[in-house]
């Protein structure tokens, strides 16, 4: 939903830039709407009384970047948001749009598109009397209304729909009216708080893509607030972690999931199992009495785990796994899951792990049976060693 309702007097589009009457003068933002911003959060810090939601955040979002925020619940998510929103005041620290510090602006002052969860359209408008609310609220002409109307429906593949009453919409259709409406006045900086995690599995995902191309379309800067990991990997440019109230780790989806930085973050993105490890030297780690060899440098931690992806793992047991780790593990329990098989695997040191079989004939001339010893392998590249501090 777009919740900023506009400039405290008046608003005027004159070429690229808008001019803004304020207080007892005029000044000029002088910002070209058709290119996207940057964000710096400098520093931020929300503590209520000795809690601290927010602890010395700083990061820096390039202009016309995804970056999807992730975590658990109480993690600092939503106050994060909430910071750059304008609805959280911070304890400490300075937050910037482009050169332009809005610390302090409340906000209807920010320009920002905003997108929550729950779309709070308004069921007394219909379609185009949402989107084209952010107008109003702006007073932009009301004759230049219909056509930019029409272009944001156009936008998220909702044309003709200007007279459809909210509740006639599915879901989807609701989130797409919400998008709309945070975008008709062109904002450079969209937040956007768990837009998809009303709808259901097989439309969320739909969504998800449209999104993506959606932002290749506009440009806009994007910050994306999920504790849907997938969510976050699919659309992302890159995803922070975020773990009481810090960001543990900022990094593409694919150096995120392949190379963690400690054991938090190894744990909460993918489905992995975190076994402890004893380093031996800077390439190889004692697991039990085998000695695994990893093309990582190993940490000079005292205390080490090794992440293994479900994914990473290999059936061995061929001609050709001389180059991979071997382990031997007894099946515990195999679960089909549609297009993969999940078995459920125990070590002779009573670790547990898992991994993924294709469900073909392939994948299933592979399984054993529960109680069946399996022998499986881990690449040196996906045999990655973690310190076991988060």
């Amino acid at each position: 939903m777009l919740v900023q309702v506009g400039f405290s007097r008046s608003s005027v589009r004159t070429g690229e830039k808008y001019v803004i009457e304020m207080g007892d003068g005029l000044e000029m933002l002088k910002t070209d709407i058709s290119k996207p911003v940057g964000v710096s959060i400098r520093k931020a810090v929300k503590a209520y009384g000795n809690f601290r939601a927010l602890d010395d955040v700083s990061l820096e979002v390039s202009p016309g970047e995804f970056l999807s925020i992730l975590g658990p619940s109480g993690s600092g998510k939503t106050t994060f948001l909430g910071i750059l929103g304008g609805f959280v005041q911070p304890t400490s620290g300075a937050i910037y749009l482009g050169d332009h510090e809005i610390t302090l602006e409340p906000p209807h002052r920010r320009n920002i598109g905003i997108v929550f969860q729950n779309y709070a359209l308004f069921p007394h408008m219909s379609v185009g009397e949402n989107v084209s609310f952010p107008l109003r609220a702006r007073h932009i002409p009301k004759s230049i209304w219909p056509e930019k109307v029409r272009a944001a429906l156009d936008m998220v593949e909702l044309a003709g729909y200007e007279q459809r009453k909210i509740d006639e919409l599915s879901g989807g259709q609701r989130q797409r009216v919400a998008l709309a409406r945070a975008m008709i006045f062109e904002p450079r900086l969209i937040l956007m708080d768990e837009p998809l995690s009303a709808l259901d599995k097989q439309l969320r995902e739909t969504m998800q893509i449209e999104l993506k191309q959606l932002h290749r379309k506009l440009g806009a800067t994007i910050i994306y607030v999920t504790h849907d990991q997938r969510e976050a990997l699919t659309m992302s440019n890159r995803v922070a972690i975020m773990n009481k109230g810090k960001i543990v780790q900022i990094d593409t989806p694919e150096r995120l999931h392949d190379h963690p930085i400690n054991a938090f973050v190894g744990g909460f993105i993918g489905e992995a199992a975190l076994l402890p490890v004893q380093r031996k030297d800077d390439h190889s780690v004692a697991l039990g009495d085998r000695v695994l060899r990893s093309a990582h440098m190993i940490p000079n931690n005292q205390q080490l785990c090794l992440v293994v992806h479900a994914e990473k793992l290999l059936v061995a047991g061929g001609h050709d796994d001389t180059h991979l780790n071997i382990l031997r593990a007894t099946v515990l329990e195999a679960l089909y899951q549609g297009e993969t098989i999940r078995v459920f695997l125990r070590l002779p040191g009573g670790e547990s792990l898992s991994l993924r079989l294709p469900s073909n004939q392939a994948g299933r001339a592979q399984l054993k049976q529960p109680g069946e010893d399996m022998m499986i392998g881990i690449h040196p590249a996906d045999t990655v060693v973690v310190p076991a501090d988060s």
